[in-house]
């Protein structure tokens, strides 16, 4: 075991020196097997948990079409997992102070298997209800994932294990979307789509098996380790690890001028607020539907559309990481806000001029509405009415003639305005490249920052 001089990027070798003893050794192999469950871990639970918010985006398409749902109803089928999370929010806390941070890991893995066959009953509120479930699943697991791996290693990994969780999260999102447009032309795509999440959830909840059961037995090792690294350092200086002592602050601290605290809080509570009033979110749920109302006729090419959304934000997410050290935090979140801002305005100045659908992208009906023949309603098809008199059907026949001239000239008056068509599509590419920018300004500033 060695770290790096001061200066330079702490790594973590796992080989023995001649003055390791046998002891020392064991125990440091286990440690090393210990970095990597948890690195596992952290990375699978990230995994897990961008699964899940991606793959509404492709299954909406085929389950608004197969249950015929309404707008309100496909809302409600996507906002069934923020309410899931929003009742984990609230309740979580507790739970994992009272089950312990890897008990809840273990339950949250539980829920997203149970939620994922609740998924594959075809009925709207199975979907509903496994939603909700998977959302209870992966926000319980986003707070305790965290913390658990965080005490399983020392301070200067913590924040590596936290950035893989992050990773893990965008990569997630890309498999989504990957598997939305594998299964796009499948009949039953969606019972897939929903039904691949168990397989990082099985892996995760075998690996967890094999890390300690709580933080004290780790924390034990972790003393083993810096007093390894101590003795071989060049200074030969001897530096005696204490136990953290746990300090009870009240919630009343946080609201308090004392250490500046109260601006803080501000702050903090600021940056996770207007995040999601970025839209951000909504982004990732309706990426196909956004990607139909800007010119993607078909699911697949829509779809596919989405997948290159994904990959931005994996690629903005892994180039934040590489220079999150050497820019720092805060001037990488003050330009990415920055380019966020420019971009949505951008959008909100050319969606006027975009040719968008004139129809609801989230109306059901629409498919069917196309390809009916506009007939007057009528209460029943008597004989007069199939077979009109003479003089009637002379009165039909001319004005058709007259419809039929009509819609000749304005064939001839529109066909001079595909200019107009040609720019409308230039400014939703603009506005698909914005999009782009605000994904991927979204991932370098308030992804692992």
């Amino acid at each position: 075991m060695k770290r790096a001089r001061k200066g330079q990027t702490t790594i973590l070798h796992c080989w023995s020196t001649p003055t390791t003893k046998k002891k020392e050794i064991s125990s440091l192999k286990r440690d090393c097997s210990i970095l990597l469950l948890a690195s596992v871990v952290s990375t699978l639970g990230g995994l897990v948990f961008g699964y899940e918010l991606g793959i509404i985006s492709g299954a909406l398409l085929q389950i608004k079409t197969e249950f015929g749902l309404s707008c309100v109803q496909q809302e409600a089928l996507v906002s069934s997992l923020l309410t899931g999370a929003l009742l984990a929010s609230v309740a979580g806390g507790c739970l994992i102070d009272r089950h312990g941070r890897r008990n809840s890991i273990l339950l949250s893995n539980v829920l997203v298997l149970t939620g994922s066959l609740v998924l594959l009953i075809s009925s709207y509120p199975a979907l509903v209800l496994g939603r909700i479930t998977v959302g209870f699943a992966i926000c319980i697991s986003s707070m305790s994932c965290c913390i658990f791996v965080s005490e399983m290693v020392t301070p200067d990994r913590r924040g590596f294990l936290v950035t893989l969780y992050e990773a893990g999260i965008t990569v997630g999102i890309l498999a989504a979307y990957a598997m939305n447009y594998i299964l796009s032309g499948s009949e039953t795509g969606w019972k897939w789509m929903f039904g691949l999440a168990v397989v990082p959830a099985l892996v995760q909840l075998v690996s967890i098996w094999f890390l300690p059961s709580n933080a004290k037995e780790s924390f034990s090792q972790r003393e083993l380790m810096e007093t390894i690294e101590t003795q071989e350092a060049d200074d030969g200086k001897v530096i005696s690890s204490k136990e953290n002592k746990a300090v009870q602050y009240s919630s009343f601290y946080l609201f308090q001028r004392h250490d500046n605290m109260r601006t803080r809080t501000v702050i903090g509570l600021g940056l996770v607020l207007f995040q999601q009033f970025t839209g951000q979110p909504n982004v990732l749920f309706y990426a196909s539907t956004i990607f139909h109302s800007v010119g993607f006729e078909s699911d697949a090419s829509a779809v596919l559309a989405s997948v290159g959304l994904g990959l931005v934000k994996v690629i903005a997410t892994l180039t934040s990481m590489v220079f999150l050290d050497r820019v720092g935090r805060r001037p990488l979140l003050i330009s990415s806000c920055s380019v966020m801002a420019v971009c949505l305005i951008t959008i909100g100045l050319l969606s006027g001029r975009s040719l968008m659908k004139s129809m609801k992208p989230c109306d059901s009906q629409n498919v069917t509405l196309v390809n009916r023949t506009h007939l007057p309603q009528s209460p029943a098809l008597s004989p007069a009415v199939v077979e009109p008199p003479l003089s009637e059907s002379h009165h039909f026949f001319n004005n058709n003639t007259k419809d039929e001239d009509q819609m000749s000239n304005k064939v001839r008056q529109a066909s001079p305005e595909s200019s107009p068509n040609v720019h409308s599509t230039v400014v939703n590419w603009i506005i698909l490249m914005c999009m782009m920018a605000v994904v991927s300004g979204y991932s370098a500033g308030f992804g692992p920052s």
